[in-house]
């Protein structure tokens, strides 16, 4: 039987997260126009510069919990991936969908609202109730599988 397309979507998703070099938690997004992949990301270091697999993690080290004080990690999310990955190709993602492996923080949900996605779909918790105030304040569809 054929998955329907957010299931087909969350799949591929769960693969991209393998790619992810946070050793805390693997997580993947894809952005998906008319049903055609536009950009995917993971969360990891920024291009050129070590990643947390290679030397530690700092957030494990300060003992910071999830969910608080996201500017104290080497990682980008992956969502903020995919949307620089887009940018970076050139390729508009206003009216798509992303899809990611867990709820979206503040800081990525206010980059895909300004992006123009128009709907999320998750699977995951994260501990982030402003996160999703916002986007239902701004009209996008969110999706818990």
């Amino acid at each position: 039987m054929r998955p329907a397309w957010d299931d087909y979507f969350m799949d591929i998703v769960d693969l991209i997260k393998s790619r992810s070099t946070c050793v805390r938690r693997q997580v993947g997004a894809l952005i998906v126009k008319d049903k055609r992949i536009l950009a995917t990301g993971y969360n990891g270091a920024p291009t050129g510069c070590k990643h947390c697999s290679e030397i530690g993690c700092l957030r494990d080290e300060l003992k910071i919990p999830s969910g608080q004080r996201h500017e104290l990690c080497r990682a980008i999310h992956a969502e903020q991936n995919a949307i620089v990955q887009a940018a970076n190709s050139g390729v508009s993602v206003n009216g798509g969908t992303l899809y990611v492996t867990i709820q979206p923080c503040v800081l990525c949900a206010k980059m895909a609202i300004n992006a123009g996605i128009k709907k999320i779909v998750f699977r995951g918790d994260y501990p982030d109730e402003l996160s999703m105030e916002l986007l239902k304040e701004a009209g996008i569809r969110v999706v818990r599988l």
